[in-house]
């Protein structure tokens, strides 16, 4: 009898003696995570036994490191925003004071009226071109540009297209070339953002290319091609990266986001767009989802 009762006191020290233990070692654990600045790589470890207390060590530690690597995303998006606000102002104040420069000039030379009020003109057109870049990626990110896909036939937004940007090619030079299998090729693209796309193609074509533009339609897909302009040679692999400019200058006009919509609306139609650099060209190639839905014995608008 006096053995058990021995043994009964042994065991209940040695289980009061765990829960010191254990209560130590939680008291511990919540002072270092108390002290502990939230950016601190610092994590917990377990000196009592058993697999309960490594358990919770594991978990609280999977926690700290999940919240630390939410405060380094919040901190990329929040430098990368302020990087996107800075580019964007510059790029909408550039157009914005020419135009106020030249209705100052209007006051003071009235005879060259009809001249200077072009040239406002222009400079405001190129203002709202970047607001409504702006806008519309806003919506692509957000979510709120839904999107109506089906069957739909390729060239026709082509060809309204180059005619929308006859003008500008013409002026730069740039004679469009096209080339393509069959007329009635079509994919699985929404008619709206399929030229928005062409238009976005052929004005960063403008802007940063050089020699004419060539324009492949076939059966797998739609390519943009062009010469390079002299000067630093654009990464195919961040071409389409928001505000990414392959010369520095950015002397070009646009606000940087071109090709990062083409992307957007590409992937929101389960497309791809992707780029590659061959024989001095930048070639700019759009895979679409789906295709030739006359074969199919289906209709493209």
């Amino acid at each position: 009898m006096l053995a058990v009762l021995i043994l009964a006191v042994f065991a209940l020290a040695l289980a009061l003696f765990k829960l010191h233990a254990y209560r130590r070692q939680m008291v511990e654990m919540a002072r270092i995570l108390e002290e502990t600045p939230a950016e601190s790589n610092l994590a917990l470890t377990v000196e009592t036994g058993g697999e309960p207390a490594r358990r919770l060590c594991r978990a609280v530690n999977r926690r700290l490191e999940k919240g630390r690597q939410l405060r380094q995303e919040t901190l990329s998006r929040e430098r990368e925003l302020r990087h996107t606000m800075a580019c964007i102002s510059h790029d909408i104040r550039t157009p914005l004071a020419g135009a106020m420069g030249y209705l100052q000039l209007l006051e003071e030379e009235p005879e060259q009226g009809e001249e200077y009020l072009k040239i406002i003109g222009r400079r405001l057109g190129e203002l709202d071109g970047l607001l409504d870049e702006l806008f519309l990626y806003t919506r692509l990110q957000s979510g709120s540009l839904p999107l109506k896909c089906k069957m739909t036939a390729v060239l026709p937004p082509l060809y309204d297209a180059l005619a929308e940007f006859y003008l500008q090619l013409e002026t730069a030079g740039i004679e469009p070339r096209l080339r393509f299998d069959r007329e009635d090729i079509s994919f699985y693209a929404d008619k709206e953002a399929l030229g928005r796309i062409y238009r976005n193609l052929i004005a960063n074509a403008i802007r940063h290319g050089r020699g004419d533009l060539s324009i492949s339609v076939t059966e797998s897909g739609v390519c943009f091609a062009n010469l390079i302009e002299n000067g630093p040679v654009p990464d195919p692999g961040r071409i389409f990266d928001r505000l990414y400019q392959g010369n520095p200058a950015r002397n070009n006009g646009g606000a940087g986001l071109g090709l990062t919509i083409v992307r957007e609306l590409m992937e929101q139609m389960d497309g791809k767009a992707s780029a590659r650099i061959e024989n001095g060209e930048l070639l700019i190639e759009l895979g679409f989802s789906g295709g030739m839905a006359a074969e199919q014995g289906g209709s493209a608008d």
